[in-house]
């Protein structure tokens, strides 16, 4: 009796034993469990799966069910899908001197799919290619559009695995600018709310009128900047520079955070009209550079840390007078020395460097028709060109006239780039058609790197409302400026 249940009692537990085992090796479980193994799909880059699979070696790591891994690429960064990451950003751009601004998204994922050398990476975008916009969103402002996000997507049965994935996979990834991360710093040229204007004012009766076609615009940007030639009095005439206080609202109204004090008008009003006005910008919490209340403080650098972007700011007066060399107010005069020890001293900084200079003007306006001769920008008296470029050649990584009345061209020089004459932003000469325009500048500014500058016009008539260009002015006036460009 005792023998057969003992020899039941190992049938039962033989037939447990394969039981277990037998679910086991079904399932692949226990001593027969397969570790997961890390999968890619067809199209997968060779390389870029030899790093991956290369993270997942070391013994220790083991994972429960396989990982599969792929690319899914978007036109909308919002669409990302659970468990999505982003590996890159691609983007469309143009050489620099082009008149082209947008392209269509069929245009773009169509030169996309062929492999065109115009589609880059955001990591190789420069300020010496045109970061073009995809229909309406351009990149650099809308941050989630305007481009191609290629997301490196990973697939798994178990959360487990999938974290495990996250962790080795997201220090490898790059980081990109974010609207968090890049400054947009706009630049506009001469603003001198007087004369004529004072006149319009005195109709009108608010500064705000001025800037109802182009206050939203400007204030859009993280940093805006003007050149300001007029102080503010209580004396502002139909036949003086002098801006009437209430061009206050005018400034504010554009967003102004930084105002250049380079120009050669600051003290038509006087010593007390320049300071009551640094006084004013103070109290507003408006920045200068270029001008101050005395030849030191007129010569300090601005430098821009917002966003950890690293941006010097340097200005000055090269010009028909306005600078001031003692302690009473006026713009910083412009010494070659001073200014190469001004760039050199920002650069070892790792800034960015951006240089205004307020230099001789082009006078040559003949006539009420369209005349060129101030396009150019030898048309100055002196050496223009060559001090312009001798700024580049110092360091400079962009560098601004703001003197010009009229628009003068535009260069990609050295490791830099030149613009003249940026023209009137806000000022009473309509009588001729090239003192109305202006081109405008937004600087997108990244972990230390000019990622671009992007041009805008600007336009007013005899109501001084200042508007952008669409877009077909715009391509005519770029156009107009690249025809000017035999230097």
């Amino acid at each position: 009796m005792k023998k057969k249940i003992a020899v039941g009692f190992l049938c039962f537990l033989l037939a447990g034993g394969l039981g277990f085992f037998g679910v086991q090796f079904v399932t692949k479980t226990g001593i027969f469990k397969v570790p997961g193994v890390v999968r890619f799909s067809e199209s997968f880059p060779d390389s870029e799966a030899e790093k991956i699979a290369a993270l997942f070696e070391p013994e220790e790591i083991e994972l429960d069910k396989d990982l599969v891994f792929y690319y899914t690429e978007m036109l909308d960064e919002t669409l990302a899908a659970e468990n999505s990451y982003l590996a890159d950003i691609f983007v469309p751009t143009a050489e620099f001197y082009s008149t082209e601004t947008s392209l269509t998204a069929e245009e773009f994922q169509s030169r996309y799919e062929a492999g065109d050398s115009s589609v880059v990476s955001i990591k190789d975008l420069d300020s010496g290619m045109k970061l073009l916009a995809v229909g309406e969103h351009y990149f650099l402002e809308t941050f989630d559009s305007g481009a191609i996000f290629k997301y490196l997507r990973i697939d798994g049965e178990t959360e487990e695995d999938l974290a495990l994935a996250r962790n080795l996979i997201l220090p490898t990834l790059d980081e990109f600018p974010t609207k968090d991360t890049t400054l947009s710093l706009a630049q506009t040229g001469v603003t001198a709310l007087s004369r004529g204007i004072n006149t319009r004012m005195n109709a009108v009766g608010t500064g705000t009128y001025f800037t109802e076609n182009i206050g939203e615009f400007l204030s859009s940007f993280d940093l805006t900047h003007t050149s300001n030639e007029s102080s503010f009095t209580d004396y502002a005439t139909s036949a003086n520079i002098c801006s009437d206080w209430r061009f206050v609202d005018t400034l504010t109204a554009i967003g102004l955070d930084i105002v250049e004090l380079t120009g050669n008008h600051n003290q038509d009003c006087g010593d007390q009209a320049a300071l009551d006005t640094l006084d004013k910008y103070d109290e507003l919490g408006i920045k200068t550079v270029g001008g101050g209340r005395t030849a030191t403080e007129a010569a300090e650098p601005l430098r821009i840390t917002d966003k950890a972007a690293g941006v010097t700011m340097l200005a000055y007066n090269q010009s028909t007078g306005g600078a001031t060399l003692d302690d009473s107010p006026g713009a910083n005069q412009y010494y070659p020395a001073q200014a190469a020890e001004d760039i050199a001293a920002a650069k070892a900084r790792g800034d960015v460097v951006i240089v205004d200079m307020q230099y001789y003007e082009c006078n040559e306006y003949a006539s009420s028709y369209e005349d060129t001769t101030c396009d150019y920008a030898y048309s100055s008296a002196g050496d223009q060109v060559g001090v312009f470029r001798s700024l580049i050649d110092n360091g400079a990584d962009v560098v601004i006239g703001t003197a010009a009345h009229q628009t003068q061209t535009y260069e990609k020089y050295g490791n830099g780039e030149i613009y003249y004459g940026l023209g009137n932003l806000f000022f009473d000469q309509s009588w001729w058609p090239g003192t109305t325009r202006s081109l405008g500048l937004v600087h997108y500014i990244w972990n230390g790197k000019l990622l671009q500058t992007r041009k805008f016009g600007t336009v007013y008539d005899n109501t001084y409302q200042t508007r952008l260009m669409n877009a077909e002015e715009l391509a005519r006036f770029i156009n107009r400026l690249n025809e000017a460009r035999d230097i």
